[in-house]
């Protein structure tokens, strides 16, 4: 039996279903999972090990619910820079079909340290190219290496280009190759229990490179295995012209008629929805994952937050693909979904001539997202929040910096009204990952030194 005790927080936000905010606050962790959370005071005194946090801010770790690994090798590459997703993603799939499994491992190592000094705890990653012998296991390896948790999505590709889909037929694969690595990869790496570092989900890659056929295939798999389903969805008009087309349906019906829609889907970005289709989601659970940075950088669009919140659809964030953000900053994402909503709200606002303007998202409600939220997307009850029972995936931020001077009246919301900063310190499982600052499980400086040499090589080569 291992314990920590976490004591003299000024101010832990527990994010539980009441919302506690607790000053001089403490958490007391056995055994990787939460044991008491309270005042310090209140706490066992001792613990195998102890950690003094006075002047600072602790949460759950945040919940990042989509994710393209490997597109780190891939960031600002000037051709792909001013463009939209179609033309975004031509221009990158022939590089991207030089990746070797090397590439993928230090690729995720990359995305997942950004993530780590975010503040993130829990990643979703959907990866659905494996070129060159590239495999799911590579992610999963890497990932374990930096010990943030994993939702490994297992992606694919079956309709290329001379099958009227999108991608070049170099990057897509067949069918049967990919149900039975889908099986392969649920059998040997899925994890149902709570407190599972890496758990296994079947994800397509979108409308327009996968078939019916695999849609429903999966959508069958995953049922019987109890796995989710993950995919993009209705992100921008492009995409929607195309499912008319190839489909005879707008991207919402197109998943009903595929038996994708229940508690055990989640679709990434869902900008271009109507009333309607929201009230699909909400009906059947579906849950969003909400990419604000990429939606804006490749101007798909700015999804129906407010409207989602308020039809009860399970939403969390996601920084989305690193060649179409271009970084990880999962703190940073908070931030940006609460400014993106703002400005739709203001933008509604104005053309309402007189009427009441909606009500704009407020710090902690975008915080909620980043964490509750995530959870509830993901399917995971053991995570987002600080109560006993839940994982001790714990994040802190030291408040006693320049960037939160004359911000400390309301610090909950300082950590988005104001520059969002990297963490102090990081558990997962109540294992230290970030310590003062510094990640305690890779040698970041030669980190950056073997990515950029393959970034050189596949961008350059």
């Amino acid at each position: 039996m291992t314990t920590l005790l976490l004591k003299n927080a000024s101010i832990i936000v527990t994010m539980d279903d009441k919302q506690h905010e607790i000053q001089d606050g403490g958490i007391f962790v056995r055994d990787g999972f939460i044991d008491k959370v309270g005042k310090s005071s209140d706490l066992p005194k001792t613990a195998d090990k102890v950690l003094d946090l006075h002047d600072h801010i602790v949460l759950p770790g945040l919940i990042n619910t989509h994710h393209h690994f490997y597109q780190t090798l891939t960031r600002a590459v000037p051709a792909a820079q001013n463009a939209n997703l179609f033309n975004w993603l031509k221009t990158l799939y022939p590089i991207w079909a030089k990746m070797t499994p090397e590439d993928i491992f230090i690729s995720t190592q990359t995305a997942l340290a950004e993530l780590a000094l975010s503040g993130c705890t829990t990643a979703s990653d959907h990866l659905y190219l494996y070129p060159n012998g590239s495999k799911l296991d590579d992610e999963i390896a890497a990932a374990l290496e930096i010990g943030i948790r994993l939702q490994a999505s297992r992606g694919s590709m079956s309709l290329g280009e001379s099958k009227g889909g999108l991608p070049p037929d170099s990057v897509v694969d067949s069918e049967e190759s990919i149900l039975k690595d889908s099986v392969r990869l649920i059998e040997r790496y899925h994890d149902p229990k709570p407190g599972a570092m890496t758990q296994v989900v079947l994800a397509p890659c979108s409308p327009f490179s996968v078939t019916r056929e695999l849609m429903k295939q999966s959508a069958t798999m995953a049922r019987q295995y109890g796995v989710h389903l993950h995919t993009h969805l209705a992100e921008t008009q492009d995409e929607e012209a195309f499912c008319r087309e190839m489909f005879g349906y707008r991207p919402v019906a197109y998943m009903e008629s595929v038996n994708w829609v229940g508690q055990d889907v989640w679709f990434a970005h869902s900008v271009h929805v109507n009333k309607e289709e929201i009230g699909v989601y909400a009906k059947t659970g579906c849950g969003v994952a909400h990419c604000p940075s990429s939606n804006m950088r490749l101007a798909s669009g700015i999804a129906p937050l407010r409207e989602y919140m308020e039809a009860g659809v399970k939403v969390g964030l996601g920084v989305d693909g690193s060649a179409s953000n271009d970084g990880s900053h999962m703190l940073g994402e908070a931030r940006q979904a609460m400014l993106l909503a703002r400005l739709r709200a203001g933008i509604e606002g104005a053309s309402l001539s007189g009427k009441e303007a909606p009500p704009i998202l407020t710090a902690r409600e975008a915080l909620r997202l980043a964490t509750r939220g995530g959870a509830a997307v993901l399917g995971r009850t053991d995570i987002g929040s600080l109560e006993p029972g839940k994982c001790a995936d714990i994040i802190a931020f030291n408040l006693n910096r320049l960037d939160y001077a004359g911000a400390l009246h309301d610090p909950v919301a300082a950590l988005l009204f104001c520059t969002p900063q990297k963490v102090d310190y990081s558990f997962v499982g109540g294992r230290t990952v970030i310590q003062e600052g510094i990640l305690t499980t890779i040698d970041l400086k030669r980190q950056v030194e073997v990515h950029n040499k393959a970034a050189r090589r596949l961008v350059s080569g």
